[in-house]
C-alpha cells in the first residue's frame, strides 16, 4: 500500500520535529497542514522533511484535514494515516494500524486509547466513553475511541464521503458518513502520550458544536 501520513498542526514548534522525522524514518511520506501558527511550526516541520501546506489562519482543525485529504487523494496514495503534531500519538504504533488494516480490510482502523486510558483527564475520559456509545451506535459498529485523530483511512473512503466539518467534529464526521456508506471500520490498541500540553479543544463550545452535528447528521440523506 501506498501510505502518507497527514498531520494537522497549529502552534507545534517544539513537537512536529521529532514527529516527523520519526514518521520518515518508517519510509513514510508526511504532510504537514500548518493551521495558522505564529510560531516556527511550518519551518521546523519542512526542515525534518515534511511537504507543509498553510491554511492562511486559524481554521479549524477540520479544514486543516480536508486540505490533506484533498492531496493525498489527487497523488496516488491508496490510503492515509492521520494523526495530531502535539506529540500524543506515537508513530511506532502506526505499525499497529497497518496490521489491523491487513488482518481485517477494514475501510477504516482507528486507534482506541480506552484499552489503556491511564493517564486521560477524568472529564475527558467520561465524555470520551459516553460520545463513544452514542457514536457507535449511529455507526451501527462498535468504536470503542470514536474521538481519536490517530487513523488510517482508504482514500476510497474519501472519495465516496463528503466532508463539512471545519473543526474537532470532523472525527465523528467520518466515522458516521462512513458507516452510512457501509464501510468497515476497525480498532486497535495505541499508546497516548499526555505531557504538560493545554488541550485545544474548548470544552463548552465544541460540546454544542459536537451536539449541534450529531443533531444535523441523525436526520441527514445519505450523501
Amino acid at each position: 500500500m501506498k501510505i502518507a501520513v497527514v498531520i494537522p498542526a497549529h502552534n507545534e514548534a517544539l513537537s512536529i520535529g521529532p514527529l516527523v522525522e520519526a514518521v520518515r524514518r518508517l519510509g513514510y511520506d508526511c504532510m504537514v497542514i500548518d493551521d495558522g501558527s505564529v510560531d516556527s511550526t511550518s519551518a521546523v516541520a519542512s526542515q525534518a522533511g515534511a511537504v507543509v501546506f498553510k491554511t492562511g489562519g486559524k481554521s479549524g482543525k477540520g479544514n486543516a484535514l480536508k486540505m490533506g485529504f484533498d492531496y493525498v487523494l489527487n497523488s496516488g496514495y491508496e490510503a492515509l494515516i492521520a494523526m495530531d503534531g502535539d506529540g500524543q500519538h506515537s508513530p511506532s504504533d502506526i505499525a499497529a494500524l497497518v496490521a489491523c488494516y491487513q488482518k481485517t480490510d477494514a475501510d477504516i482502523v482507528s486507534g482506541n486509547r480506552m484499552q489503556d486510558p491511564r493517564g486521560m483527564p477524568m472529564v475527558r475520559l467520561t465524555t470520551n466513553r459516553l460520545m463513544s456509545w452514542m457514536i457507535s451506535l449511529i455507526c451501527h459498529q462498535h468504536i470503542p475511541d470514536t474521538q481519536c485523530g490517530f487513523r488510517l483511512i482508504k482514500t476510497k473512503v474519501l472519495k465516496a464521503i463528503k466532508l463539512e466539518s471545519s473543526d474537532f467534529e470532523i472525527e465523528t464526521e467520518v466515522l458516521i458518513r462512513s458507516s452510512k456508506k457501509g464501510f468497515k471500520i476497525a480498532s486497535v490498541g495505541i499508546e497516548t502520550i499526555y505531557r504538560d500540553e493545554v488541550s485545544k479543544i474548548q470544552p463548552v463550545r465544541d460540546t454544542f458544536r459536537f451536539i449541534a452535528y450529531l443533531g444535523r447528521e441523525l436526520f441527514r440523506k445519505n450523501d
